[in-house]
């Protein structure tokens, strides 16, 4: 079963995209780094049926003004991120991008896991605000991880 599966709002079948390596009985495992986020993007196949999917919905708009990104960034989502507003930006680059970087509250047990994130977070948001008009962290804890 997917994450798609619980969801009790119908999305079109457009604007779902699953990564079948990071499926919970996929191959590779957990999307847990940035770099395996951002080498998703480079594989060609996964960045033309990304590209093929955004122009299904770009050229339905009348006025299109800009983007929203929301992204996880204490995990490999950061790295999808940063590749999809790299993406936006070279193609649409006179358009907005409003970029959401959202964490999750941080356990203070595992050091190492803790390290991880806080890397992942701080290359998201470095790569992220490079390419968005505007980058908007948001996390509960209210620190991003730093402690």
């Amino acid at each position: 079963r997917l994450w798609s599966d619980y969801l009790n709002v119908r999305l079109h079948p457009k604007s779902l995209y699953v990564i079948p390596q990071y499926m919970h009985d996929g191959e590779c495992g957990v999307l847990e780094a940035f770099g395996q986020g951002e080498r998703l993007l480079q594989d060609p196949s996964c960045l033309e049926e990304l590209e093929d999917r955004l122009h299904f919905y770009v050229e339905e708009c009348d006025y299109l003004q800009g983007f929203q990104v929301l992204c996880d960034l204490h995990d490999g989502f950061s790295g999808v991120g940063a590749k999809v507003t790299e993406l936006l930006y070279d193609e649409y680059s006179s358009k907005g991008i409003l970029s959401w970087g959202l964490t999750p509250l941080t356990s203070s047990g595992d050091h190492g896991k803790n390290v991880c994130r806080l890397l992942n977070t701080a290359l998201g948001t470095v790569h992220m605000a490079r390419h968005s008009s505007l980058l908007c962290p948001l996390s509960l804890s209210g620190t991003l991880g730093i402690k």
